[in-house]
């Protein structure tokens, strides 16, 4: 009982170990460098993307400018006198100090350390300059940081002072106007005509006349320096700031004139806010999730808007940049490991066919061992060991080179491909021993033989229907749920469970597809058997009896059908990519080149189109009013969506020329509204608030609201995807003309009409935008990535055909040469093997491309590539063909190379020692 119940472990025999290694070197070495490469490949890509992640983060807040700061804002301390006036407080940058350190403090270790540190700004109101024929507007501004405020030098006059002497002031409420001296950047003086002691013409909203006195005039030392972006109009005159035709100026404030400009306005009037402006570099894609937690819960408890204390009231756009951009980092992550699943899938079948052929070689000399009395285990446990070795030793020369490669390295996604390399080597291998030494007999009786042809059929049968079933839950799961992580702010950009079926269901279809195959090819082999027999050419029986014989086996075209499929679909989802990157700048400028221009010279956008319309090389030019922002009711709601006035006949005759989606809905603009006095007009909405039927309203200044209907569906407009489009003859008979300020350019002569136009205005070429979306970080990853899994896939299975090639090639050769002794020549022998070799490559060369075809458009859609692409809508599957018959001129070609090889290798071959062999 004992004797039972005694462990042994596994007794090697370490010569036979080493002459194994020796004798199939060749195949040992070829499997290592498939999992050398591969490993290679799954250890840098997610390393590198996860560096084009960080990098898209840092560029999407730079881009965000000031609107990703972080904001807070707090009421002053009330300055109410003892005898009913306004108490002049000397400590008031003191008090700024303090709610600056204050507001510090309420950040927390993590966000803070992520911000720039503060600046300080206090804003007066916005005046009106009373003198000249041009409207203008005044602001006086206070900045401050730790180190106070931006460095400038006083080239005329000197800084602002106290406008008393004494510290304790009380001035009634109705009394005069407070005195309060500013200082004036050199181009706002020279613009006003202004200069030290002058008086600054102002006034307030309610007509009230202030005195604001020019103190000095000061040069910025850095005009680069962080804090000038909070007033730009404190180094020169911001147009359109204010309004349509509009120009801004500013004055600034010191420490001392300060306390006087909270006296010289009502005492509302003077606002203070800290900005924290982040640091770009130091943002990581993992680190967002937390600061975008850290700003909400900021919002979350900031005070009421209308709360007189001095609670803490933060606002900020930063979280709403970092979630975008994390759903742009999180549809990259998740489509790369799309691709990264097909590469494993079609690496591990490769590795099998590859541990069939060994075991095939080995078979004699298994057999051999087993019948001298090796035990499974101890046979077993050799295998294991050498092939963990070269699997091991592989995988980490292939992590070496991506660690060189990348700043870092995933080993994650090797260890499927290291677990097919040390597991199936040894597990066919023991099977194959067992086999040599198995005393089963083959039954005499028909009813067993069927029976275990039919237990057989049923546990392949099990086998399909399990993949099947995968296959489909991974597809309805794909577009139920799409391939983004549900919580997106707590997503780590590691694969977690729930995304592992979606992410598999490119594999998963392309086996299902091979499976397809793997049932019909046997069918049409037997087909064209029966066929070739009714021929009188032997040489077509012979090759069609050779295809039926190993049209069934399985490994061989499992691995051809899924890395041709796997190689189309990386093609098509890298071609996709690039002319969805086109086709969305097309779709952000709206045409070759786009002139936004400047509030103040809108007047003269009808003869700046003219004149460009007249330039060389240019075909049309279209212009509009585009109002962001614009306020619109329903009936319940204020919506601002992009308002959009345009010549309908000419925004769809630019439409029609250019790769813009056509809009077919535009007719209906020209047509009457569908109510008395409704103008019509065509919606757009990315949250369904705005959609046909809806009715709207136009406030106009000092006249009635005009009244839209909304009679279709508007394209997107510069990548805006709330919109309203209206007619500019329709909306000009309801009382409303437009002024034009938008200038879309189509045409080879574009960008040279649009750059020099004289006029202020901010030129967009799509040429431009479309270099800044190709480098894009993660974009251009996804496309690199791309197109190395293509390549990757497309010699893998080329490998794989050269694999299947090698495993028949004895029995294939054998019974060719036999048929020689019956007089079949040796060119007849080369096109019987051909006639085996070539019919499931060429169903391949076919079946594959269109499979990856289907399988883009079953999947391409859940990507949500839009994200990456800057399209409004998911780009349309791109097939480039021509890419595509590469791919099976490849397969045909390698196959074509294959007979000849063979040929030449066994021309040697003895005839005796052929017939003799296997009996």
């Amino acid at each position: 009982m004992n004797r039972w119940l005694t462990r042994r472990w596994p007794a090697l025999h370490w010569p036979s170990v080493r002459g194994r290694g020796r004798a199939d070197a060749g195949p040992l070495l070829l499997t290592a460098a498939v999992i050398a490469a591969v490993a290679l490949l799954a250890g840098a890509a997610p390393v590198l993307l996860r560096a084009a992640a960080d990098k898209a983060v840092q560029d999407t807040v730079r881009r965000a400018g000031n609107d990703s700061n972080v904001l807070v804002r707090a009421n002053w301390e009330r300055d109410d006198g003892p005898t009913g006036g306004r108490v002049r407080m000397p400590s008031l940058a003191e008090d700024l100090d303090n709610f600056r350190a204050r507001a510090t403090s309420a950040l927390g270790p993590d966000l803070d350390a992520a911000l720039l540190p503060p600046l300080a700004a206090v804003n007066g109101p916005i005046l009106t300059i009373t003198d000249g024929s041009v409207p203008r507007t005044f602001q006086f501004t206070y900045l401050a940081g730790d180190l106070g405020g931006p460095d400038v030098t006083w080239v005329a006059g000197s800084p602002p002072g106290p406008a008393v002497s004494d510290e304790y002031v009380e001035t009634p409420y109705d009394g005069p106007p407070w005195p309060v001296q500013v200082g004036l950047s050199e181009v706002d003086a020279a613009a006003l005509d202004l200069g030290p002691g002058d008086r600054i013409p102002v006034r307030d909203g309610q007509g009230r006349d202030k005195d604001v006195r020019v103190s000095g005039i000061y040069r910025p030392t850095d005009s680069a320096d962080p804090a000038w972006r909070l007033a730009p109009a404190l180094l020169r005159p911001v147009p359109g700031a204010d309004g349509v035709g509009t120009t801004r100026f500013a004055g600034l404030l010191s420490r001392e004139s300060l306390p006087d400009a909270r006296l010289a306005v009502d005492e509302d009037q003077l606002r203070r806010a800290v900005h924290f402006a982040p640091v770009p570099d130091t943002l990581t894609w993992d680190g967002t999730a937390a600061l975008a937690s850290q700003v909400v819960k900021l919002k979350a408890t900031s005070g009421s808007s209308g709360d007189r204390e001095q609670s803490l009231k933060w606002e900020s756009q930063l979280d709403i940049a970092l979630r975008d951009a994390r759903a742009r980092n999180n549809a990259a992550s998740t489509q790369a490991a799309v691709l990264l699943a097909g590469v494993l899938t079609a690496t591990v079948l490769v590795l099998l066919l590859a541990a069939d052929l060994l075991v095939r070689r080995r078979t004699p000399v298994l057999s051999a061992a087993r019948q001298r009395g090796a035990a499974l285990p101890d046979l077993g446990a050799e295998l294991i060991i050498e092939s963990t070795v070269v699997s091991l030793s592989a995988a980490a020369v292939g992590l070496a080179l991506a660690r060189a490669a990348a700043p870092g390295v995933s080993w994650t996604w090797a260890v499927p491909v290291v677990l097919a390399g040390a597991l199936a080597g040894p597990a066919f291998g023991t099977l194959a021993a067992a086999r040599a030494s198995r005393d089963r007999r083959q039954p005499a009786n028909p009813a067993a033989r069927r029976w275990i042809r039919a237990t057989g059929q049923l546990r392949r049968a099990a086998v399909e229907a399990a993949v099947l079933i995968a296959a489909v839950a991974a597809f309805v799961t794909l577009h139920q749920r799409g391939l983004l992580p549900v919580a997106s702010d707590s997503a780590t950009g590691e694969l977690t469970g729930d995304l592992i079926l979606p992410v598999s269901a490119l594999a998963l279809g392309a086996l299902v597809g091979a499976l397809v195959l793997l049932r019909l090819l046997p069918l049409g082999a037997r087909f064209a058997l029966r066929q070739a027999l009714r021929s009188r050419r032997p040489l077509a029986v012979f090759s069609a009896a050779q295809a039926a014989t190993t049209a069934g086996r399985a490994l061989p075209l499992l691995v051809l059908v899924s890395t041709t499929a796997l190689a189309s679909f990386a093609l098509i989802l890298g071609a996709t990519a690039t002319r969805g990157v086109s086709d969305g700048a097309w779709s952000t400028v709206g045409a070759d080149a786009r002139l936004d221009v400047g509030a103040d010279a809108e007047a003269a956008t009808p003869a700046l189109a003219e004149r460009i319309a007249a330039a060389p090389g240019v075909e049309q030019v279209v212009v509009a009013q585009v109002t962001d922002s614009a306020r619109v009711f329903t009936e319940s709601t204020l919506l601002t969506p992009r308002l959009v006035i345009v010549d309908t006949a000419a925004f769809r005759r630019l439409l029609a020329t250019t790769p813009l989606p056509d809009a077919p809905a535009l007719a209906r603009l020209t047509a009457p509204g569908p109510g008395p006095g409704e103008v019509p007009a065509l919606v757009r909405s990315s949250d369904g608030d705005l959609r046909t039927g809806t009715r709207l309203q136009l406030p106009r200044e000092d006249a009635p609201a005009i009244r839209l209907a909304a009679v279709g569906t508007a394209p997107s407009v510069s990548g805006v995807n709330n919109v309203v489009i209206v007619d500019a003859a329709a909306l000009a008979d309801a009382g409303l003309p437009a002024v034009p300020n938008t200038v879309w350019v189509t045409g080879p002569g574009a960008e040279r009409a649009v750059s020099n136009t004289g006029v202020a205005s901010d030129v967009v070429l799509r040429a431009d935008v479309l270099r800044a979306q190709r480098v894009a970080p993660l974009t251009a990853g996804l496309v690199r990535l791309a197109w190395t899994a293509a390549g990757v896939l497309l010699a893998l299975g080329l490998l794989g055909l050269a694999l299947a090639a090698a495993a028949g090639a004895s029995q294939r050769w054998q019974t060719l040469t036999r048929l020689r002794t019956l007089g079949l020549r040796p060119r007849d022998a080369r096109w019987v093997a051909a006639g085996e070799l070539l019919p499931p490559v060429v169903v391949t060369a076919v079946y594959g491309p269109l499979l990856g075809a289907l399988l883009a458009r079953l999947t391409l859609g859940p990507l949500d590539l839009r994200l990456l692409t800057g399209q409004a809508a998911d780009p349309a599957a791109v097939l480039p063909w021509w890419l595509l018959g590469l791919v099976s001129v490849a397969l045909l070609a390698t196959a074509a190379a294959v007979v000849p090889v063979e040929s030449a290798l066994r021309r040697r071959d003895r005839l005796s020692e052929v017939l003799r062999a296997g009996e």
